[in-house]
């Protein structure tokens, strides 16, 4: 199954330092990490959501990644709103056994910035060091 993810840079940079094969620990408070079904809904968060977020770096990205479908199946699709707003509840105690069937590696599908994400980092520095998971968009 191809699940994604939307993320801010931040959350990529973690992503990026296990070779873009693992998402990385909730925090405390985040009880619950929730990949999505659909491209448009991760879109949807990372361009509404994270660029405005200075916690998310005035970044949004788009991760997606497979996974093996007998391991997801057990996890039941929540709508949380229209028929493209469908995630999979996965516990934060269970994230780690969820990062071990991830097949290949979490690639970059789309990328979105606000205004204020441009006096950080290039862009282009971040991308080049990891290539291989930047899709064209």
């Amino acid at each position: 199954m191809i699940l994604f993810r939307p993320v801010g840079l931040k959350e990529l940079e973690l992503i990026l330092e296990t070779n873009a094969q693992k998402f990385p620990p909730r925090l405390s408070w985040q009880p619950i990490f929730y990949p999505v079904l659909h491209f448009e809904y991760a879109r949807q968060i990372a361009f509404e959501w994270n660029i405005h977020d200075a916690g998310s770096g005035y970044a949004g990205f788009v991760t997606e990644f497979d996974i093996e479908n007998e391991y997801i199946s057990q996890f039941a699709i929540q709508t949380v709103g229209n028929a493209i707003h469908q995630e999979l509840w996965i516990p934060a105690e269970e994230l780690e056994n969820f990062n071990n069937h991830i097949q290949g590696k979490i690639r970059v599908t789309a990328a979105f910035f606000h205004p204020e994400y441009y006096k950080g980092a290039s862009l282009s520095e971040f991308t080049s060091h990891h290539p291989e998971i930047f899709q064209s968009w």
